[in-house]
């Protein structure tokens, strides 16, 4: 296999940008059909407020060949999924210069309804998307940065709030076949209880706010509807695994709906169940002494089982000039999860596999009341006042050392209640035509109770909190372009059993508890552009302070307080769709990402320096009749492993290309992911490890999860 050089990926990068660059050379034709463009492409100038803000439309999420269900949120620029385990496993995310692990620094909701797991059995943060149905997604709405008001917890490299269609386009039977045992079905469909006639579909304002968070082609309801939207979807893949990843996943969704664009009210209930073997990381070492296959495992007994149901309901109300938005979820969630790292390190009879099991209640809810076309000082203004909170019931979280998933040690078991509250208001002001503020403080309480514990040193309860401004200017637009300065203070929670452990679990040294709350902040300079004609360029300077990479180490069961942090790095973004049935769209962020408190500027670990990702689609997603197709390519360079940069993980480099044809109601498309079998690595880590036969100490090693080699799959979806 021939190296991927850095000198490549470059050359790889400007070949995808010299089609963008070209076109902004050509002059424009005197007359252009009308397009309406909405998602990623549409025109955000006078709504965003910075240049990193933006949001998907359904058509961009289905456009996109993925491997992995939690591989929609490359949906948002500079983000990379990548998985280290089996099927059913949170990914692993990479954004602007954080290794987010399952999810912490990035906040991910379902309408208002959070999908982070904070004080996780595997790790705080947890995001699991695999609950998702991409065909029943409307859009997303994503942010980057602590610029946001509404953005609290777990949200500093910014948050992603997925929205679902109340009424699906059409009703639709979809079945999937692929190498390695995949397949998949799906019934999807909306059964109508009242349904007025609709005014002619047209394109809502984007530049008016109150499109923000809709579908601007749907159409435009002229009285109250309600109805029902179902799904059920049944999915199983074995992957390339020499030990095949079993992975089974149920996923179910009932939605009531009821009203019209201003006055709404939802019900949404979702259900998600799956079990799945794990396919963990590897030795370098053995796969090059060929001990182990490229796709084999140490450890064949490790796997893992969760399921999550959810309640969520949403409501909007107007009068006048006054919206009112809001939201309550309860869910139920649990994971049992069997996985082994180091191999025979610390237990060379018995092997070193723990479990992690854990579950919990979730109830919440946010409100928000919003009033338009306010004053101040004689200045045109918008104001927001929101309050939310959350409770999490956690039941006996649990580490445990495990013989083939038998245990025979138990580290730590606890009970956990975590509970917070959060209070912000933001202000919009239009000072003058080309200039506009937003400005938003929140104030966020956390209570943090460990109520049971294997030791009872590590009891207790604390109280903390934090309060976090946020302000935002915009110049312009000029000529269609506008220019942003940002500026906004953030934070992130611990676990909570970390806030309360003062004896080391492993050990039973004693040990410093960890700050309940950490501070970050972070800057942005940003501009966007509509000068060329159905042209959006975006490009964003960042600078992200971090007090502490603090976290609870779910692995180990104990807690480490790392260094303070400093990350800044460019992102660019170009997205042209010059006619209805073609999109061209490159996306490029650099990184710069280190220690700050270390005294040696070290390297933080798994920290991306350069990611491009871009593609072209061909063929408008709505057309009733016609051949279809989509290639992209996602690209990520070296990255230190250790802090002092003297181990690196390969670059990657992988290409996803689809076909397709849609008659009448009919829909059939081929898939090839890695279109050119590349060998490269989801994800590589470096530490120490022993496999049976070698010495006590063990080697320190690069552990590695491989990409899945070129696959291919067939989809065949009958719309009625």
């Amino acid at each position: 296999m021939k190296p991927f050089l850095s000198q490549s990926l470059l050359a790889s990068l400007a070949a995808a940008l010299v089609p963008v660059s070209l076109s902004a050379q050509e002059s424009a034709p005197q007359e252009l059909a009308p397009i309406v463009v909405t998602g990623k492409a549409e025109d955000l100038v006078g709504v965003a407020s910075t240049a990193s803000q933006g949001r998907a439309s359904s058509e961009d999420l289905l456009s996109r060949p993925v491997l992995r269900r939690g591989e929609i949120l490359e949906i948002i620029p500079g983000v990379i999924i990548t998985q280290h385990a089996g099927g059913g496993k949170a990914n692993q995310y990479f954004l602007r210069g954080f290794n987010l692990d399952h999810g912490t620094d990035f906040a991910v909701s379902v309408e208002g309804m959070p999908m982070n797991m904070r004080t996780h059995a595997h790790g705080q943060g947890y995001t699991d998307l695999n609950p998702l149905i991409p065909e029943l997604l409307q859009g997303v709405e994503y942010r980057k940065g602590t610029f946001a008001a509404a953005d609290g917890d777990l949200s500093t490299a910014g948050s992603a709030n997925f929205l679902f269609f109340n009424q699906l386009p059409h009703n639709q039977a979809t079945f999937e076949i692929g190498e390695d045992n995949y397949y998949r079905g799906l019934i999807a469909g909306s059964i109508m209880l009242d349904a007025p006639e609709a005014a002619p579909s047209v394109a809502a304002d984007p530049k008016n706010p109150k499109n923000v968070g809709k579908n601007p082609v749907q159409p435009v309801s002229s009285g109250v509807t309600s109805g029902l939207t179902y799904a059920l979807e049944y999915n199983t893949y074995d992957g390339p695994w020499v030990h095949p990843d079993d992975f089974k996943r149920w996923n179910g969704m009932l939605r009531y709906f009821h009203g019209d664009e201003d006055n709404f009210f939802t019900v949404t209930f979702m259900g998600y169940h799956a079990d799945w073997n794990s396919s963990d990381q590897i030795p370098k070492r053995a796969i090059e002494d060929g001990r182990l296959d490229r796709f084999g495992t140490v450890d064949p007994t490790t796997l893992g089982e969760s399921q999550r149901y959810s309640l969520n309901a949403t409501f909007q109300t107007r009068d006048g000039d006054v919206v009112t938005r809001g939201n309550a979820y309860a869910i139920y969630y649990d994971l049992d999860l069997f996985s082994n790292f180091t191999y025979f390190l610390d237990y060379p009879d018995r092997g070193d596999q723990f479990e992690q099991k854990e579950s919990r209640w979730i109830f919440g809810g946010n409100i928000a009341r919003t009033w338009e076309n306010a004053e101040f000082f004689g200045h045109e203004a918008e104001y927001t006042l929101g309050f939310q909170t959350r409770h999490d019931v956690i039941g006996d979280i649990g580490l445990y050392r495990t013989e083939a998933r038998r245990r025979f040690l138990t580290v730590r078991e606890d009970e956990v209640y975590e509970a917070s509250a959060g209070i912000y208001g933001e202000a919009k002001t239009h000072w003058t035509d080309w200039f506009r503020t937003v400005a938003g403080l929140r104030a966020d309480g956390y209570y943090f109770d460990t109520q049971s514990s294997t030791l009872s040193a590590n009891e207790g309860d604390e109280f903390d909190g934090i309060i976090s401004p946020k302000i935002s200017a915009i110049f312009g637009p000029w000529h269609e372009t506008e220019l942003y300065l940002s500026y906004g203070m953030g934070f992130h929670s611990n676990d909570a059993r970390g806030v309360n452990t003062v004896i080391d679990p492993g050990s039973g040294d004693r040990v410093d508890k960890v700050d309940p709350l950490v501070r970050t902040q972070s800057a942005e300079i940003g501009v966007r552009s509509q000068v060329m004609p159905n042209l959006t360029t975006t490009l964003a300077l960042f600078w992200i302070e971090s007090d502490s990479e603090l976290v609870y180490i779910g692995d180990a069961g104990t807690n480490e307080a790392g260094p303070g942090s400093r990350r800044y790095g460019l992102e660019f973004a170009s997205y042209w769709r010059p006619v209805e049935w073609f999109t061209l769209d490159a996306e490029i962020a650099l990184t710069h990402a280190r220690f700050t408190d270390s005294g040696n500027d070290d390297y933080i670990p798994s920290s991306v320096p350069l990611m491009f990702s871009g593609g072209i689609t061909l063929g408008a997603h709505g057309q009733e009749e016609g051949p279809f197709a989509s290639i992209r390519a996602r690209a990520f360079d070296r990255r230190p492993l250790i802090e002092d940069n003297s181990v690196k993980g390969k670059s990657s480099f992988l290409v996803n290309a689809g076909i397709g044809y849609r008659k009448k109601n009919w829909e059939a498309a081929v898939e090839c992911l890695n279109l050119f079998d590349r060998e490269d690595n989801d994800i590589e880590y470096f530490y120490t490890s022993r496999l049976q036969g070698e010495r006590a100490e063990g080697y320190d090693d690069i552990h590695l999860h491989p990409t899945e080699p070129r696959t291919f799959r067939v989809r065949l979806t009958y719309k009625f």
